[in-house]
């Protein structure tokens, strides 16, 4: 039976403006807001479990709602709101009337395997913005990439911003955050150099450097680049030389530049 919202005093309503605006409640509630029809969809083919849909009929049909992917309706809490409680909820305009409420996935470094003999992987250190790790979904999961790493994150993988500026790639790519000592210990277990973008005298020009085997491009942030934990155990310091007068680029540009640069030589059919 799909249920009835009309009022923005209702307790879930209250439930998804903190689940949408605060990391915390949704580490408290283990659950995270999504919004939008592409994004839902990325997120039930990455295999998240939907625990709530609300939509508002004015806006999207059932029968669409239906379409976006494969859930079992009977293990689903469907509820239908109003105009009022949409705008109270959803947190971009223009969206499509339909927001799901999901279990979030919680994941070790410790745990992860992968199924290349021979991965890719980029690293982010303490990324600034949403927007750039969004970013840099979209090019991991363009290049391809066996694993995606924040390092010493920010916020948590399900701030409405990055699922935004991510276009759902944050569901389906393989993604982990934990610490700069646990990812860089993991990648040492696992045999994987680390190249590390550092603007330095000393670094390699990126161009220079052989990505062929098991590696990890690490990236620093705009304004502070790398700690030093990362420096001092990298196996190699890489560089994009600058032709201009400013000395660094956004980090999601560096790290298509990167990335790109080691699947070309990876692919003898690049």
């Amino acid at each position: 039976m799909i249920k009835s919202i009309t009022s923005t005093s209702n307790p879930l309503v209250k439930k998804v403006v903190q689940l949408t605006e605060k990391a915390k409640f949704r580490k408290e509630y283990g659950l995270f807001v999504v919004e939008g029809i592409r994004e839902i969809t990325m997120a039930l083919k990455g295999g998240f479990e939907i625990r709530t849909l609300l939509y508002n009929p004015d806006i999207i049909g059932f029968d669409k709602i239906m379409r976006m992917g494969d859930f079992e309706v009977k293990n689903l809490e469907i509820i239908e709101i109003n105009d009022v409680v949409y705008d109270k909820i959803a947190y971009r305009e223009g969206t499509e009337g339909v927001i799901g409420l999901f279990s979030s996935k919680e994941t070790d470094i410790k745990t992860v395997s992968l199924a290349s003999k021979n991965p890719l992987i980029l690293v982010a250190e303490a990324p600034e913005k949403p927007g750039n790790i969004g970013a840099l979904l979209r090019t991991a999961d363009a290049a391809g990439v066996d694993l995606f790493i924040i390092a010493n994150p920010n916020t948590d993988l399900y701030n409405p911003n990055i699922i935004r500026a991510s276009l759902g790639s944050v569901f389906t790519s393989k993604v982990i955050a934990s610490t700069t000592d646990d990812v860089i210990a993991w990648l040492r277990k696992n045999n994987i150099e680390i190249h590390c973008a550092l603007l330095s005298k000393k670094s390699v020009p990126y161009f220079e450097t052989d990505f062929k085997g098991p590696c990890a491009i690490v990236l620093g942030t705009e304004s502070e680049g790398l700690s030093e934990d990362w420096v001092k155990n990298a196996d190699k310091n890489i560089i994009i030389p600058m032709h201009g007068t400013v000395d660094s680029m956004n980090v999601s540009v560096s790290g298509a530049i990167l990335v790109f640069e080691a699947l070309r030589q990876r692919s003898q059919n690049f």
